[in-house]
């Protein structure tokens, strides 16, 4: 039997179709108007509980201003010839996953250096890491 949960892959695409239509402050409504779908249909996409296609990946990455393969940066490294998974991707891929992550993230990129890292300090100690 199939298993329910979704595939890394699916989920990893998924995170960053989210990540750019936020970042062009597109809703999922909008965007599912320009490609045919229903916003529902967008939802699961960006949690990975359904598979994109190939046409409608070329479609999404059309409609977002950015190449198919952009989905796929970041994503783990397959084979022992490929990079290794950039530092802190996979951190990068749980905030933005959480409903308030990108909102966290462009407020703390528009604050100083030293508000940042005090603000980083916070959360730490809020979660009572010693970072």
């Amino acid at each position: 039997m199939p298993s329910l949960k979704p595939h890394p892959v699916d989920q990893h695409v998924g995170a960053r179709l989210r990540l750019r239509r936020k970042a062009l402050k597109i809703s999922q409504s909008a965007l599912a108007a320009s490609l045919g779908l229903t916003f529902q249909q967008v939802q699961k996409y960006e949690r990975g509980a359904n598979r994109i296609s190939a046409s409608m990946l070329h479609g999404m990455a059309k409609a977002l201003g950015v190449r198919p393969e952009w989905f796929f940066e970041t994503l783990p490294s397959t084979t022992a010839e490929d990079p290794a998974e950039p530092p802190g991707a996979a951190a990068l891929n749980l905030l933005i996953a959480c409903p308030e992550g990108m909102a966290m993230a462009d407020v703390m990129a528009r604050l100083p250096r030293r508000l940042q890292k005090r603000v980083l300090g916070l959360l730490a100690a809020m979660v009572g890491d010693t970072t």
